[in-house]
């Protein structure tokens, strides 16, 4: 019994200040809804920053970097640094710039001119066409 009285004391102590730790207040965590318009942006803005990126790490832009005198890797880090408004404006005036045009419409300016070619019987490559009567 006395035993129990001499660690009664230490284990109150012990006890107060665990209830006192857990009694402190911590300040609440406030968690909103994000709309989809956020989400949308963040992942455009993501999208138009790895455009940008990828086509500033294609060699033919390398070259014409340097050839002017600018460092890459110096405009890979601004590129970095702009914020997603200006990324965004970037890509679409990327986008309205004149390129050397895609396979797509090589494949099909090829197939069309090969098609009248073969009309006028110049060619046989396809067997779908009438040839016209020769003389």
């Amino acid at each position: 019994m006395n035993k129990l009285r001499r660690l009664a004391r230490p284990i109150s102590y012990i006890v107060t200040v665990g209830v006192l730790a857990l009694s402190v207040h911590l300040p609440a965590v406030h968690a909103a809804v994000i709309g989809t318009e956020a989400v949308v942006s963040a992942q455009q803005a993501e999208f138009d920053r790895t455009r940008v990126q990828s086509l500033l790490g294609r060699a033919e832009i390398k070259q014409q970097l340097l050839a002017a005198g600018v460092d890459p890797s110096q405009v890979s880090e601004r590129v970095d640094a702009l914020n997603d408004n200006e990324v965004h404006q970037l890509a679409a005036k990327i986008d309205q710039l004149p390129a050397g045009g895609d396979a797509l419409g090589v494949l099909v300016f090829v197939f069309i001119v090969l098609l009248i070619t073969d009309i006028l019987g110049f060619t046989d490559v396809f067997p779908f066409v009438k040839k016209p009567v020769r003389r």
